[in-house]
């Protein structure tokens, strides 16, 4: 299961652009880390008062059973992370647990 959180009113198609954005890094999760269909991600960009990430962050949640929610976070807005930082990102998630 994939969720998506994005705020505003998006009417521009904005709001589309940022559900595919959401749902390419979702994908990449679920592959980077070989996740089952029973595990859940959630992709969310939300606004950030760190100046150092531009105005927006990513937060990727990943829920599997028998396990907390695991938590990654990129100090950036969604639609600009590269695969290579999500790699880098998710390291702590593969952690056996």
């Amino acid at each position: 299961m994939v969720r998506f959180f994005m705020r505003g009113k998006g009417g521009d198609g904005s709001r589309e652009a940022a559900r595919d954005a959401a749902r390419e890094v979702a994908d990449k999760v679920r592959r980077l880390l070989d996740l089952d269909e029973e595990a859940t991600v959630s992709v969310t960009e939300i606004a950030c008062g760190d100046p150092a990430c531009g105005g927006a962050e990513t937060v990727i949640l990943v829920m599997r059973a028998g396990r907390r929610t695991e938590a990654a976070k990129l100090l950036k807005p969604l639609s600009t992370v590269t695969e290579e930082e999500l790699a880098e990102a998710l390291v702590p998630l593969r952690a056996v647990g």
